[in-house]
């Protein structure tokens, strides 16, 4: 995403959860792992950590930086390279026989579980 490009900051991933420790409903983003919003009631932190987000954006497009595309408007290939020990490579090619399929559709099996 280039800077001229704003993001529609609703597009972004949040999620809201009690904290303990705080008391309060904590509110995050995953495309900016290093905001976070306290708030007393969930609707507080997110519409708290939301104003965050619409701040730094603003800042970010004013210092020229890159800004995160959010995940629900990125495309994905479906290609997933894993690099494994060999001992567990050959374990899994030997699983995926026993279940009669290939090692790719076996992976993709585990992997969607």
């Amino acid at each position: 995403m280039t800077a001229v490009e704003r993001p529609n900051v609703e597009h972004y991933r949040y999620a809201v959860e009690w904290s303990s420790p705080d008391g309060e409903f904590v509110a995050t983003v995953t495309e900016f792992p290093s905001l976070s919003w306290l708030a007393p009631t969930q609707i507080e932190a997110l519409r708290g950590v939301e104003a965050l987000v619409k701040s730094v954006i603003d800042d970010m497009i004013e210092s020229g930086e890159e800004l995160p595309e959010p995940l629900s408007e990125r495309k994905f290939s479906g290609r997933v390279v894993v690099r494994v020990d060999p001992s567990v490579h050959r374990k899994l090619v030997t699983d995926a026989l026993r279940h009669g399929t290939s090692l790719n559709k076996y992976a993709a099996e585990l992997l969607s579980q």
